[in-house]
């Protein structure tokens, strides 16, 4: 019954040291199985939205976007030490780019404003940014479950009620797994009976944290390194057993067999979600120039102004390169972006912060010069302006300054008054687990002695872009030791699986986003 099926639960590697399956992986695999689409809904965050659309675009397969959010049991704002753990989980699809936007809202704001150990959300945000979603009521964790397997059916009941008048019959789904677990088929059968009492649909998935079932070893090390762990405690957080993979629409058939509603629906969700994204736009701020003022006429303005003292002669090669480039920018729509260089480098300057002259190709712009972004002079070292902007290749200008480290943030800070929280971010950045960082920690997650693991780990080049497969093609020390000790080839493996997943997120220390709105 290939491409009878879809997924709906799915985590990748972006549910930080939780999920193990790398997203061209898990969309191979859905392909493979003939689905005709696939869902990704990685915990609390959307940081891997943008790769799994195009990799799954570019093998053919629709993406899904979701996320599993966690929701508070009483508001957002609660931060009471009690209240840690006092959240549930909720799966959230796109049905459109309404609901894509809304799913952007709910997950900011669950981190804006909402973060407690966790980022959550609560009804009161479900119910202003319901529209275009459709709601899962989650695994095992999710409230309505978490009632059931209480005893307290009112409570779940109540739930139930909850979620249908903030969705709507139509979007609210109520979600039943079979991984084997006795937990499972109490609350599917209180759920077929929800579904029977309130008219809704029932809709079945696999919790999938990897790709295939092998993978379960290198997922439960990734418990390990997130917890601070290793795999021989027993009391440690770890899944039940390894049924938590991107299982075939028969596999899933076999675990519903009185249920074929529950795998129907996911097609029919699948239909109904169409989601697109669009690249290749630039979206520019537009920098507020004085009264009587264009943006283009404001930067020839400031270009002329600048003329004298840079080119006390103005000879016509000047004034023909500036002319020139002043029209290529403006063909291309970046007066703006010019200005709003100048105006954070001027106030750098004026406010007595270090800031370095732009570097790279913008050196060959006289425009960059008579500004002050740029201390070379493009016409006496014939640098060429093509390097830099050229309207037969549309890129945004890359201009790169530095800024004193110290006093970085109070540039930052001008940007945001300048033009508002709102529109400027910080951009995110992810630490990765490079080959030596992979068998530190997978090593000190198998409990295998420090001293042995650092013996491993330092056989490994400390070369920029060295991965573990190179690594052992080019020591035969390092493959005679995986090959004689058991241990070291299973930590060199694992090493293998995770190397490269993404193991935290930070902010980027120099990366900024001005948006126009």
């Amino acid at each position: 019954m290939a491409g009878q099926f879809v997924h709906l639960h799915v985590h990748s590697e972006y549910s930080l040291l939780d999920g193990a399956a790398r997203i061209s992986k898990m969309v191979a695999k859905a392909r493979a199985l003939d689905m005709p689409a696939l869902a990704l809904t990685d915990h609390g965050v959307m940081y891997g939205v943008v790769d799994f659309y195009k990799e799954a675009v570019k093998q053919g397969v629709k993406p899904i976007i979701g996320c599993e959010v966690y929701i508070a049991g009483g508001s957002r704002f609660d931060k009471n030490p009690a209240e840690r753990d006092n959240s549930y989980h909720l799966i959230l699809l796109a049905e459109n780019n309404t609901g894509y936007r809304n799913l952007l809202q709910l997950v900011s704001k669950a981190q804006l404003e909402g973060m407690y150990y966790k980022p959550r959300i609560d009804k009161e945000l479900l119910s202003l940014h319901s529209e275009g979603l459709i709601c899962l009521s989650a695994c095992l964790a999710g409230e309505i479950p978490v009632r059931i397997l209480s005893g307290d059916l009112e409570g779940a009941e109540r739930s139930v009620k909850e979620y249908t008048d903030i969705f709507g019959k139509e979007n609210f789904f109520l979600e039943v797994q079979n991984h084997f677990l006795p937990e499972d088929q109490p609350v599917n059968e209180q759920l077929v009976k929800f579904a029977r009492q309130f008219d809704l649909g029932l809709v079945a998935t696999n919790d999938s944290h990897y790709v295939n079932r092998e993978d379960s070893e290198a997922q439960d090390i990734l418990l390990c390194i997130q917890t601070n762990r290793t795999v021989d405690e027993t009391e440690r957080m770890k899944f039940a057993n390894d049924e938590f993979y991107v299982k075939s629409a028969d596999e899933m058939a076999k675990l519903f067999p009185e249920l074929p509603e529950a795998l129907e629906n996911t097609l029919k969700i699948a239909e109904r979600c169409n989601v697109k994204i669009e690249f290749g736009h630039l979206y520019l701020p537009e920098f507020d120039v004085p009264d009587g003022y264009s943006t283009e006429s404001y930067l020839a303005f400031l270009c002329e102004k600048a003329l004298p003292g840079k080119y006390p002669a103005a000879d016509p090669l000047v004034r023909e390169r500036l002319t020139y480039e002043l029209g290529v920018i403006h063909s291309m729509g970046f007066d703006s972006y010019f200005l709003i260089v100048w105006d954070f480098v001027k106030f750098s300057r004026e406010n007595r912060i270090a800031v370095g002259p732009g570097r790279g190709s913008a050196a060959g712009s006289i425009v960059s010069y008579l500004l002050g972004i740029t201390s070379i002079d493009p016409i006496k070292y014939h640098l060429l302006f093509e390097r830099f902007l050229n309207p037969e290749r549309i890129s945004m200008p890359d201009i790169d300054i530095d800024f004193c480290y110290v006093r970085r943030q109070e540039v930052f800070d001008y940007v945001v008054r300048r033009y508002g929280s709102e529109r400027v971010a910080q951009i995110i950045t992810f630490g990765t687990m490079a080959a030596r960082a992979a068998v530190r920690d997978v090593g000190r997650a198998l409990n295998i002695p420090y001293s042995e693991v650092d013996k491993i780990a330092k056989q490994i080049p400390n070369e920029l872009g060295i991965t573990l497969d190179k690594a052992l093609s080019g020591s035969n020390e390092l493959k005679l030791a995986c090959h004689e000790n058991q241990a070291i080839g299973r930590l060199l493996n694992l090493a293998r699986a995770v190397e490269g997943t993404p193991r935290h997120a930070s902010t980027h220390a120099a990366g900024v986003v001005i948006a126009p709105r």
